[in-house]
């Protein structure tokens, strides 16, 4: 627009002038509008035209040397729009910017040189180096857009590998079970008639099986299943780098193991938010004796999202005598977990045993 108005200023000397350049200059306009919108093949050809049909209005009724920026701009916008052919063209469109220049010889001949230099030489070359550096910034800006495509093909090829390694856990806590259970009720049903107390103890071992993977089944569903922090964090490295994501690690300290489950939970929920909500490019990861901050830097709105399953594991970590805290700040989320240096000892994490 700023160069249409230029154009207009420099060039329009009386109020026909400007029904003659306008039009242009719209069409120009027109074009990168839709250009910036991926929406140009609609509206190439009918700019085109319009802008083609200004440069010898203005070279042979208004003499502007200037009226070539509109078959200029939308001609180099439009090259890309063209899969054949494309440098024969190319060279169309210059020979067509110069043949127009050099009809201003027909009204002003008593000045050769200076037409070929300011109809001629001058579009040509312009409207060449502008269609150049249009091709190669199109072409920069496809490989951006294949770029950031690819980083959301990586962000949801994360996602599914968690996925899948959710299932994977899942299978190992049913598939042996099932199949145990299978087992056991078929011998219960060949020991009724014969050993009735040989098969109420198998009946009884079978009903124990299913309610011990029914509350393992839980734990995994709602993220209580016991988790090895260093484990977790090997795998959230692997899911931001998939993703393409910085990550960085801090040890200013090894975990306190009372402290490792429910850190390792924060950091797998936390990892899988990132992956889902944000449009990070870095995650600083930092662990001390007594807690785990996870910070990124895609923040997508001006207030922190509903994050449920953090919110039941504040709930948690609360349970044990700990604070988690969830804040956003100057462009990025950060997430922390933090235990009293006192608690490791007594923690009841730390009690239970594992009867799988």
């Amino acid at each position: 627009m700023v160069a249409a108005v230029v154009l207009l200023a420099t060039d329009a000397h009386t109020w026909w002038h400007l029904i003659v350049l306008v039009p242009g200059a719209v069409a120009a306009v027109v074009a990168f509008e839709r250009w910036t919108a991926d929406d140009l093949a609609r509206v190439a050809l009918p700019c085109l035209i319009v802008a083609a049909a200004v440069w010898p209005l203005g070279v042979l009724l208004t003499g502007s040397p200037n009226a070539y920026w509109g078959v200029c701009a939308v001609g180099s916008l439009a090259l890309r729009q063209v899969r054949r052919r494309r440098r024969l063209v190319a060279v169309g469109l210059f020979s067509y910017v110069a043949a127009i220049g050099a009809t201003r010889l027909l009204a002003q001949q008593d000045d050769v040189r200076g037409v070929l230099i300011t109809y001629v030489l001058v579009p040509t070359v312009l409207t060449i180096l502008v269609t150049v550096l249009t091709v190669i910034g199109e072409r920069f800006y496809d490989l951006i857009r294949e770029l950031d495509h690819a980083r959301e093909r990586e962000a949801e090829l994360a996602v599914i590998r968690e996925r899948v390694r959710f299932a994977s856990d899942l299978h190992d806590i049913q598939g042996h079970t099932l199949h145990v259970v299978k087992l056991k009720i078929a011998l219960a049903q060949k020991l009724v008639l014969h050993d009735a107390d040989r098969a109420e103890k198998e009946l009884r071992e079978t009903y124990a099986l299913v309610s011990d993977t029914i509350t393992q089944t839980k734990e995994l569903a709602y993220a209580q299943r016991r988790l090895n922090l260093s484990a977790e964090l090997e795998n959230a490295k692997n899911l931001f780098e998939a993703a393409g994501i910085r990550v960085r690690v801090t040890r200013e300290a090894e975990v306190d193991a009372g402290s490792s489950e429910l850190l390792g939970q924060v950091l797998r929920e936390t990892t899988t938010n990132i992956l889902r909500h944000a449009q990070a490019t870095q995650v600083q990861i930092t662990l001390s004796e007594s807690g785990i901050a996870i910070v990124n830097d895609g923040v997508t709105g001006d207030t922190p999202p509903d994050l449920r399953g953090l919110s039941v594991l504040r709930q948690r970590v609360a349970g044990d005598g700990g604070e988690l805290t969830v804040e956003q700040q100057d462009g990025r989320f950060r997430t922390a977990a933090r235990f009293p240096p006192a608690r490791a000892a007594a923690s009841p994490g730390t009690q239970r045993k594992d009867d799988r």
